[in-house]
């Protein structure tokens, strides 16, 4: 069955305005346009909306330009940024998910993910940064990247050692193996990879 879905209120492009408004950081915006990339690439291969999957990850942290300075207000201004261009409490509901379970977020510590599209948005933001500090470490190359490789980083707590490996594993939740989600973050950030200065 396929998960709920809404007709989106803005753009891409206009997404994108609303991003670079509030976050003028180069490697934040890399972050952004990579779940973007991934979360499209997630929904294709399971035959959920690609645009809606894809503004969720691009949107996901539109407040953190404006809130990185206290960690625990981040997500506090994303609701209103979003209502404010006509975006559902679903939809808002959804991006604060993935901040659920963060002792650094008081307001989320407490709370935990129930929906599949909830579980798929925090492993693929989560994985972003597994696959470009790999690429990073290649050379910026991720044309040739294999899964297996993202595999054995995955596996090395010493690499990459901030990142979640228990989030990234909440993508078997969505119902997709560890193994297919390696592959499809690998093809997402691919097809952008001129965009987030990868070759």
């Amino acid at each position: 069955m396929k998960i709920r879905m809404e007709k989106l209120p803005i753009t891409r492009a206009k997404a994108w305005s609303l991003i670079k408004k509030h976050n003028t950081h180069s490697p934040d915006l890399v972050h952004y346009l990579e779940s973007e990339a991934v979360m499209k690439e997630l929904a294709l291969h399971l035959g959920e909306d690609s645009e809606y999957w894809a503004m969720l990850g691009l949107l996901h942290d539109v407040d953190w330009g404006i809130t990185k300075h206290d960690v625990s207000t981040h997500l506090t201004k994303m609701p209103e940024i979003l209502r404010k261009e006509g975006f559902t409490e679903y939809f808002i509901e959804t991006i604060l998910s993935h901040g659920y379970g963060f002792e650094e977020l008081p307001a989320l510590a407490s709370k935990t993910r129930t929906e599949k599209i909830q579980h798929a948005l925090a492993a693929s933001e989560t994985i972003t940064g597994l696959v470009h500090a790999y690429a990073l470490m290649r050379g910026n190359k991720i044309s040739d990247m294999e899964p297996a490789g993202l595999k054995k980083k995955f596996k090395d707590r010493a690499f990459a050692a901030k990142i979640s490996r228990e989030v990234i594993r909440e993508i078997e939740l969505v119902g997709v193996s560890l193994d297919e989600f390696f592959k499809i973050a690998i093809e997402g950030i691919k097809k952008i990879k001129s965009e987030v200065g990868l070759v």
